[in-house]
């Protein structure tokens, strides 16, 4: 990461470790530069992927690049293509994942910082 007084910027995101194939670039967050309230992070949900239920204590949006993510968000199905993005405000319980047979690519931003003792996954 290059500092100056008036910008930074971020060339070596911290790869967050994953053990389902996800790819997840944090570019600014808790993890890569300390900051609590926001994280940047480029991620790359391989085929078949998903995640438990969560109820996050942050806002979250989604910016899809490539391929397609569903999102099961209050018992509704919603898929976003490449383009589209979402909003998810905080507390409200969720499932991210890829069912589809290609890869997709999105960014996601969380106010205040994604943190995983504020993700509240449910166990599987």
């Amino acid at each position: 990461m290059k500092e100056k007084k008036n910008h930074t910027i971020q060339s070596s995101p911290f790869i967050v470790p994953t053990d389902d194939g996800k790819i997840i670039k944090e570019h600014f967050g808790l993890a890569s530069d300390g900051n609590s309230k926001i994280s940047i992070a480029h991620m790359i949900a391989p085929p078949g992927w998903s995640e438990p239920f969560q109820t996050p204590e942050f806002d979250e949006f989604t910016f899809i690049i490539k391929g397609k993510k569903q999102f099961i968000i209050d018992d509704e199905t919603i898929v976003l293509e490449p383009g589209q993005s979402i909003k998810i405000e905080k507390n409200t319980r969720l499932q991210y994942s890829n069912p589809f047979t290609e890869p997709c690519e999105y960014l996601a931003i969380c106010t205040p910082a994604f943190s995983i003792d504020s993700v509240n996954r449910e166990d599987i």
